[in-house]
């Protein structure tokens, strides 16, 4: 670094501002540049290891994930990327499932790798995760689904919201009979989408029908769908929980010759990659994720470099996509 310092005509503190990412808004622009060219040319590489074993940190951060697999979470990760990688920090990114016994003991072993702290896409309405990562002194961040209780920082979408959009769509094209394909109420996002088709029903002073599936997955999508197919068969409309659930809900009226719109509407939740090329293209309620992991990103830096234990809850606003997957019912076409 003096080779650098005296190379560039700076001094050495300088020059280690300037090659750290967190400090370098504090030098001039040509001047960094002037830094980065210099620390090029002599092959340097800063010892981030033992730079970081004196400070105490490790400019990681644990990223947990339910289902890596489901697509919902790869633009919600990207966006974590992005904002960690500007800051200096970098993911560690890791499957947790959701059994709390194994989400916990997946932590401590991404605490064992000194992470600065935490950004959970794991949470269950009372999540004995938080819970211990409150206990261990952890900054923690969760993202796409929240808890019940209060304890810290979370960015979602308006779940209830995004929800009546589907319903009123459904309403307004003059279905009446309407069910809902209800996420595991375990989480938040199946309880508020819940709670919002029921208000949205309400709302229009219709019945509302719903079947909760085990799990956000296609086929226990398909399992629940069948079930209320067998119970009411005068549905028109169906509003899933998710994207992948109303897949499960596609699958389920093909297996019974039934045709989606001509038979039944289906509508989804998240706007997952590659919903506009199914057949039919999926209607569904967007969540900005990418913009959602961005946001949870920028408020764990800060918590980690401001020490910041004030709980914020940011909501986003969902908006409908219409493409093809519901019509009219046939009686009202």
């Amino acid at each position: 670094m003096k080779q650098i310092a005296d190379a560039a005509g700076v001094h050495r503190s300088t020059v280690s501002r300037a090659l750290d990412p967190k400090k370098r808004h504090l030098v001039a622009d040509d001047v960094v540049e002037r830094i980065v060219s210099q620390a090029e040319i002599l092959g340097y590489r800063p010892n981030r290891i033992a730079a970081n074993l004196r400070l105490g940190r490790s400019d990681l951060v644990g990223v947990l994930l339910p289902d890596i697999a489901n697509p919902v979470f790869a633009p919600i990760l990207g966006g974590i990327t992005e904002t960690l990688s500007a800051a200096g920090y970098a993911p560690i990114v890791a499957e947790a499932g959701n059994a709390a016994s194994e989400q916990i003991s997946l932590v401590e072993t991404v605490l064992s790798q000194r992470v600065d702290g935490l950004i959970l896409a794991t949470v269950s309405q009372d999540d004995e995760l938080v819970g211990f990562c409150i206990r261990r002194g952890v900054p923690v961040i969760l993202v796409n689904r929240s808890e019940a209780r209060d304890r810290v920082s979370s960015v979602v979408s308006d779940d209830a919201l995004g929800m009546r959009l589907a319903v009123d769509h459904l309403a307004g094209l003059g279905h009446r009979r309407i069910a809902h394909i209800a996420g595991p109420l375990s989480t938040s996002t199946g309880t508020l989408r819940r709670e919002g088709f029921e208000s949205a029903m309400s709302r229009h002073a219709l019945p509302g029908i719903v079947r909760e599936a085990a799990a956000y997955s296609r086929s226990a999508g398909a399992e629940a769908t069948a079930h209320l197919l067998a119970t009411s068969g005068d549905i028109t409309g169906i509003a899933a929980a998710n994207d992948l659930l109303a897949l499960g809900v596609l699958d389920a009226l093909r297996e019974r010759g039934l045709r989606c719109p001509d038979d039944m509407s289906v509508i989804g939740h998240n706007d997952m990659p590659l919903m506009d090329v199914v057949s039919p293209p999926l209607t569904t309620v967007r969540i900005e994720h990418r913009e959602m992991g961005r946001i949870a990103a920028r408020m764990l830096v800060d918590a980690i470099k401001n020490g910041s234990t004030d709980i914020q809850h940011v909501v986003l606003r969902p908006e409908l996509v219409v493409r093809s997957s519901a019509d009219p019912p046939r009686s009202t076409s």
